[in-house]
């Protein structure tokens, strides 16, 4: 068999990957508040490294305070943290592969509540995105001495034996900012653009000499009067990648975050044309990143000449093992492009909707149980699929069991509508691996307290779900009314109008997802805004397409008062007055637990226990908590077993 285009050896300058998977720079927040490297930061990155990328990125680490953006972000500033670096460092190389750091200074995109500075830029133009306190203008004196901080941050990598450095020239950075002419507005010498970043590049070589160096830029900012594709290769072209050993191509800024982390409905590997000019003209290597999430589209960009390297984030997030899974052609855990780990930044350490076990790679467990159980999980929604995952691959012995036809719950559902394409990815998942593992499923079954005490199983795992509040509203009777999840489980098709009462994350995805159908909406909400409860990224593209929508009216912070045939009242801030709200009425009011089995279920005993995950526990609201939830029950059951054979051990 031929060997794939990915799998091949590639040179950057003195050093060669040892394939074509590069695990890219990725804000995550695992460091301590001071930037210095932790134990738990260092087993993340290991296992990426023994997940088989050949080169392992940590993330855009500032190099002076003022420049840091996120409270837990890596730092380089000083000589305190080469300590670390250097233990992580070590980690990831033993696993062969080589150590790259990203060096930055955020510009007018940090924040004095986060780095305790006043903000700096080559102008005075907030960033309103991440809370708009006014920069200051860099004199002379600020600029040389930023320039001095990277070399001497090349200087401290190099110390700690890292092999790989990148300038951070994107996503709206300082560097970037003295690139583009919507942020670069100064009249002196450094209003040429490119002379901040050679001057970056020659502090960074004479540093550090024996590194191989390259830079990140956006191809395009994604914003008027900035940075478009025919003005950033005429920037590259006036940058001296004479001493440098690879280009990597991005796109984006704060200001159009989209471009940075795309959305799932965007194409894969949408970059890679904007790298293939790159690619052909430049004598060293090119890396595009961009939704490149299957072994598929990494293949056929670097096949077909758009780039050398891929330069994946959230694919490598989601599974550490993508690289050799895909050089091996086995099944990987896929990414779905959900972008909560983004959306998770401003509030702490980064997780994943799909893996539970990332940022917590320290309390994974990495030896089968002792003691195998019986075990039954009720309900084969994402919750339910992923406990009984985690048990099987302990060694556990799992039944699950779903009153549906079918497997995935509402996360399946979901996985239909036009915001979610890539939903059904996870779902084929779990469905593939259950089929591997000693896992048997039973479909279309409603079991009850009584059924399962004759089956007598060791534990029993609750993962029911929920269901959506009673509604209780004059004139109900006038019109059909259905739970929004109702209404997806049906299968019917596309009505020609509707009314959705609620505007969450359900009510807004629906809502898109009939629109594209030719479906007029209205939606009656007694939130603000709409999709409050979907983090800025996962909206970003969602919300304007909303906005824009010919046959959509909203009416936010309104209840409805009384239901009529074609119409409704609704309460406005105390005022009442009545709206066409035409065809049938969908609630989307959240759900509420679906624990009604719990109690009876508990009388019975099992002797490992009983318990809920997902929204049957109160702990659903996102794919990330249930998966959470579920993975740490599975580890409970396996403790208990372990626990109740050493007291059987004890009273024999």
């Amino acid at each position: 068999m031929n060997t794939p285009a990915f799998a091949r050896p590639l040179d950057l300058g003195p050093v060669r990957l040892r394939n074509r998977f590069v695990s890219a720079p990725m804000e995550r927040n695992y460091c301590a508040a001071d930037g210095t490297m932790t134990d738990e930061y260092i087993a993340y990155l290991e296992q990426r490294a023994a997940g088989g990328a050949a080169l392992v990125f940590t993330e855009a680490a500032y190099v002076r305070a003022d420049g840091k953006g996120r409270i837990r972000q890596m730092g380089v500033d000083d000589d305190d943290r080469i300590p670390g670096i250097a233990r992580m460092a070590g980690a990831v190389h033993a696993y062969g592969a080589l150590v790259g750091v990203e060096l930055n200074h955020g510009g007018r995109t940090a924040q004095g509540a986060v780095s305790g500075f006043v903000p700096v830029a080559p102008t005075p133009i907030p960033c309103m995105v991440v809370g708009g306190e006014m920069p200051e203008q860099l004199d002379d004196d600020d600029i040389e001495h930023i320039i001095e901080c990277f070399g001497e941050a090349a200087a401290r990598c190099a110390q700690a034996g890292v092999d790989v450095l990148s300038l951070h020239g994107g996503h709206g950075y300082l560097i970037h900012q003295f690139l583009s002419p919507a942020y670069n507005k100064r009249d002196d010498k450094w209003a040429d653009p490119t002379l901040f970043v050679n001057r970056v590049i020659d502090a960074v070589r004479t540093a550090a000499p024996d590194l191989a160096l390259g830079i990140r830029f956006s191809a395009f900012e994604g914003v008027e009067g900035g940075l478009d594709a025919d003005t950033t290769r005429a920037r590259l072209d006036a940058i001296d990648t004479r001493r440098l050993d690879f280009l990597d191509v991005s796109a984006g800024n704060y200001e159009a975050g989209q471009w940075i982390i795309q959305p799932g409905e965007w194409a894969r590997g949408l970059l890679a044309p904007y790298a293939e000019q790159y690619t052909r003209d430049f004598d060293i290597p090119v890396g595009v990143a961009g939704r490149i999430s299957t072994p598929e589209s990494a293949e056929e960009i670097i096949v077909s000449g758009q780039a050398d390297f891929v330069s994946m984030a959230r694919t490598l997030h989601a599974d550490p093992d993508f690289p050799n899974r895909a050089i091996a052609g086995t099944r990987y855990r896929p990414c779905i492009a959900c972008n909560y780990c983004i959306d998770s930044l401003a509030a702490g350490a980064v997780p994943c909707s799909v893996n539970p076990w990332v940022g917590r790679e320290l309390d994974q467990p990495t030896a089968p149980a002792g003691v195998p159980a019986r075990v039954v999980v009720i309900g084969g929604g994402p919750a339910g699929l992923s406990v009984a995952r985690e048990l099987a691959v302990a060694g556990h012995q799992v039944d699950v069991y779903d009153e549906r036809d079918g497997l995935g719950g509402d996360f399946a559902l979901a996985s239909d509508l036009h915001e979610y394409p890539e939903y059904g990815r996870i779902v084929d998942w779990y469905l593939a691996e259950l089929a591997e593992l000693p896992v048997t499923c039973h479909t279309g079954v409603t079991v009850d307290a009584q059924t399962l005490a004759a089956l007598d199983f060791d534990a029993i795992v609750l993962a029911t779900g929920g269901r959506g509040p009673v509604l209780d509203v004059p004139g109900l009777d006038s019109r059909r009314v259905r739970d929004v999840r109702e209404f997806l489980c049906s299968g019917d098709p596309a009505p020609e109008a509707i009314t959705i009462f609620g505007a969450d994350r359900e009510a807004a995805a629906v809502a898109d997802d009939l629109l594209q159908r030719g479906t007029t909406v209205v939606m009656i909400g007694p939130q603000e805004t709409i999709a409050h409860d979907v983090g800025r990224r996962a909206k970003i593209v969602l919300l304007p397409r909303l906005d824009a929508a010919e046959h959509f009216t909203a009416h936010l912070s309104s209840t409805i008062a009384r239901i009529e045939t074609d119409r409704v009242v609704i309460s406005t801030n105390g005022e009442q007055r009545t709206v066409d709200a035409p065809g049938e009425l969908l609630v989307s009011q959240g759900i509420e637990p679906r624990a009604d089995l719990l109690a009876d279920l508990r009388r019975f005993a099992p002797r490992l226990g009983v318990y809920s995950v997902g929204d049957a526990s109160g702990d659903g609201g996102s794919i990330h908590a249930a998966n959470v939830t579920a993975a740490d029950v599975a580890v409970r059951i396996t403790a208990e077993a372990a626990r109740a054979t050493t007291r059987m051990e004890v009273s024999a």
